[in-house]
C-alpha cells in the first residue's frame, strides 16, 4: 500500500503542475531560444581573457591555470614582453592560450588559480559545434578587445546571447570574502577594460532582510 500511495502522490503533483501550466499562469518551461533564462551569479559559462583599462593584457603567461586544471584542457605558453611595446605589465605575457571546451568541466579552478584575474567565466553556455576543431578556443576568441568587448568564434550564432559574454566575473564575486564586514562597500578586484565591478555587499543587508522576515513572522 505504501508503494501505491507514493505513486498516487507523485501523480497528484504531476497533475497539479500540468493543470496550472495549461489553465493558469503557471508555465515553468522557458521558450528557448526565443527566451533565455536569467543565469545565477555563480554560473560557470564560457571563459574570457581580460585586459586592464589601458588595454594591456592581464595574462602574464605563468601557466598556473593550466596547472590547476583537473581536466588538462588549458594550454598556455608564455613569452618575454618586447621592451619597446609590452603586451602586459609583467615580464612575460600569454603568447599562446588555448582551451579545449570538449574537455573542460567548468569547475572554475582556473579562475581561482590566476594571480592577475586574467581569466574569468561568463554566463554564455551556447557553444555547440559540428566540428571538433571549433571547440578549441584560442587566444583570438578568448581575449577581449581593448575596449573590453568580448569575441566569439561564431559572430552570427542565432542561439547565442552575446550580452551574456559581458556578464563575467560572477565566480570571482561569489568567492570574494563578502562575509567579512571589513570588505563591505569595497571593490575587491582590480579594474578591467569595459567592466565595472560592484562593491562587495557583505552579509549585513542579507541579515537585515532575514531579521525583518523573522520579525514579521
Amino acid at each position: 500500500m505504501g508503494m501505491i500511495g507514493e505513486f498516487i502522490k507523485g501523480l497528484r503533483v504531476t497533475s497539479r503542475i500540468g493543470y496550472e501550466t495549461v489553465f493558469k499562469d503557471g508555465q515553468l518551461t522557458t521558450e528557448y531560444p526565443k527566451e533565455f533564462r536569467e543565469k545565477p551569479q555563480r554560473f560557470h559559462g564560457r571563459h574570457v581573457l581580460n585586459r586592464y583599462p589601458d588595454g594591456t593584457e592581464k595574462c602574464i603567461g605563468c601557466e598556473l591555470c593550466a596547472g590547476a586544471c583537473p581536466a588538462h584542457c588549458i594550454y598556455v605558453r608564455g613569452k618575454d614582453n618586447p621592451p619597446d611595446a609590452p603586451v602586459s605589465p609583467g615580464e612575460r605575457f600569454g603568447f599562446v592560450y588555448d582551451i579545449n571546451m570538449l574537455r573542460c568541466i567548468f569547475c572554475g579552478l582556473c579562475v581561482e588559480a590566476c594571480p592577475t584575474e586574467a581569466i574569468t567565466m561568463t554566463h554564455l553556455f551556447e557553444m555547440s559545434v559540428t566540428n571538433r576543431d571549433d571547440a578549441i578556443y584560442t587566444k583570438n576568441e578568448l581575449l577581449v578587445n581593448e575596449d573590453g568587448t568580448p569575441n566569439h568564434m561564431f559572430d552570427e550564432d542565432p542561439l547565442a546571447d552575446f550580452e551574456e559574454l559581458k556578464d563575467g566575473d560572477g565566480w570571482m564575486r561569489a568567492t570574494a570574502p563578502g562575509g567579512r564586514a571589513a570588505y563591505e562597500g569595497v571593490i575587491a578586484w582590480t579594474p578591467a577594460a569595459g567592466k565595472e565591478r560592484p562593491a562587495e555587499k557583505g552579509q549585513t543587508a542579507e541579515q537585515d532582510r532575514t531579521d525583518e522576515a523573522e520579525g514579521e513572522a
